[in-house]
């Protein structure tokens, strides 16, 4: 659709067919997928949008690990919330064709360190029979919770996930009040699960997705418990080619969409003059916008804003993780594509995640292994584990490389047989590898999804003081996961439709 364009005071009048409406200069700061989304939207709204990104790629943490004919997703690897996906990709005019997505079902299996094996399906049936085997009376607490979680799900969307918070009397209304003590939802997901399963591993097995987001289930409110009433309910999925596979054809999108964007180029500075946004510096150089979008993590933008405050308190980042990339020999299309390995006590091992600042004596594990669902070659394949260890710690080599092989040969013990023979490239990231890529404080998720730090208490998408000044991403309401921080995408658009 073509755009012409006149000048206006205080902005530019689009003129296009239909469309007609005063055009500003919006900044996106930062590439990633809420930043490319931010864009899209925007764009389609008929503004002048200029993206930058310090790096020579797009994407942020939707990026490949690469070696040799190696190749795999470096962050995000499970997508839940297809369909809310579907519909912003739709809203910004990516069209299906684009992409692929793949169901995977069975969901995942849990391997518990006393040789118990537990496998979710999507199908609350199969799990129920699954349950009913392995955690005999469990079955009928788990019906229970999937009755109640349908109610804490259907309203917490409603009232959290589409919408963004003000001022906390918005979030903090009576609505919100009643269902909330009336569903016990602000109690902890721990203690929230003991309601329905009397089995430990079967509370663990219900509460480990909050490692999704980088929290943890003694501290996480069980709203949050919404994600794991999510697999049964939507499914888990996998994009044909990786979450990155995206990347490449969003980038040809923005350009197609007159989307100005700016890779290797270093946003120094965001100008604001009486507390209103009047542009950016970038390169030393000044340039004039109406407003700025950022999409880093939040906390790291008070690096960029000289004489303000954009939080009144400290934030606490999320759990860190080591990510173990492996390129291997061998398939084990045997095991599925998703699986975790838990600890032998994963409530005192989730303590320690975020109460402690050393490496973790018995750890848990998340293992990816896509050629179960996509063949990668004939012979060869690759693997990705994830260890959330506390966001603090700096590991010396070997103690590294000494925790890292012992988890490995725990994968080879239980599922993945003769794993360690078979290792052809290994490259492993720490906290500080993701603090140095801009990650706050070493945080794998964002900020952590207290309770004190969800909703209105969680950075917002349209600043409280700085008239102009928006930000999306993980850190940012509604918080971390793709499809969520795409949704936080929407929202801001929505803000500036209102004018906000």
């Amino acid at each position: 659709m073509p755009y012409t364009h006149e000048l206006k005071k205080g902005g530019r009048q689009v003129t296009s067919g239909y469309l007609s409406r005063v055009m500003t200069k919006i900044a996106v700061v930062g590439g990633g997928i809420g930043g490319i989304t931010a864009s899209l939207y925007l764009r389609r709204l008929g503004h002048e949008v200029t993206l930058y990104e310090q790096s020579d790629r797009l994407g942020g943490r939707l990026t490949y690990e690469r070696q040799g004919h190696y190749e795999i997703d470096q962050g995000p690897t499970i997508v839940l919330l297809p369909e809310l996906l579907k519909e912003i990709f739709h809203e910004v005019g990516f069209t299906d064709d684009q992409y692929e997505l793949i169901q995977v079902d069975p969901v995942y299996d849990i391997h518990f360190k006393d040789g118990t094996n537990f496998r979710k399906h999507r199908d609350p049936a199969k799990t129920k029979a699954e349950i009913d085997q392995i955690f005999p009376g469990d079955g009928d607490g788990f019906e229970r919770y999937l009755r109640e979680m349908k109610g804490v799900y259907d309203f917490g969307v409603k009232a959290f996930l589409t919408r963004d918070f003000q001022t906390k009397r918005d979030f903090l209304s009576l609505t919100n009040l009643n269902f909330v003590l009336k569903s016990k939802s602000y109690r902890t997901v721990t203690d929230y699960l003991s309601r329905f399963f009397n089995d430990q591993r079967l509370r663990a097995a219900y509460s480990l997705q909050t490692l999704y987001i980088g929290g943890a289930p003694h501290q996480v409110p069980a709203l949050y418990g919404l994600i794991s009433y999510s697999e049964h309910a939507f499914g888990v999925w996998y994009i044909k080619g990786g979450y990155y596979s995206l990347i490449p054809r969003l980038e040809t999108y923005l350009y197609d969409q007159g989307v100005i964007v700016k890779k290797e180029t270093k946003v120094d500075r965001i100008i604001v003059e009486n507390n209103q946004i009047k542009g950016l510096i970038s390169s030393g150089k000044s340039e004039l916008y109406d407003k700025v979008v950022y999409n880093g993590d939040y906390p790291t933008i008070e690096g960029l804003i000289d004489h303000h405050k954009v939080w009144n308190r400290p934030l606490k980042p999320s759990s860190g993780c080591i990510l173990v990339y492996l390129g291997l020999s061998k398939q084990y299309n045997d095991q599925l594509p998703h699986q975790f390995f838990m600890s032998g006590d994963f409530n005192y091992y989730m303590k320690s995640v975020m109460e402690k600042q050393t490496l973790p004596m018995d750890p848990s594990l998340y293992v990816f292994n896509p050629s179960a669902i996509e063949q990668q070659s004939q012979l060869n394949s690759t693997l990705y584990v994830l260890i959330p260890v506390p966001a603090a710690i700096d590991p010396t080599e070997k103690e590294l490389h000494t925790f890292v092989d012992k988890q490995l040969s725990w994968l080879e013990a239980a599922a993945y047989k003769d794993l360690t023979k078979h290792i052809e490239w290994k490259k492993v990231r720490t906290p500080r590898d993701a603090e140095r890529d801009g990650l706050y404080l070493g945080g794998g998720f964002g900020v952590s999804p207290l309770l004190s730090q969800s909703g209105a208490f969680r950075p917002q998408i349209v600043h409280p003081t700085i008239k102009g000044l928006y930000a999306v991403g993980a850190s940012v309401h509604p918080g971390g996961g793709v499809p969520i921080v795409m949704q936080g995408a929407r929202l801001l658009k929505q803000a500036i439709e209102r004018g906000e």
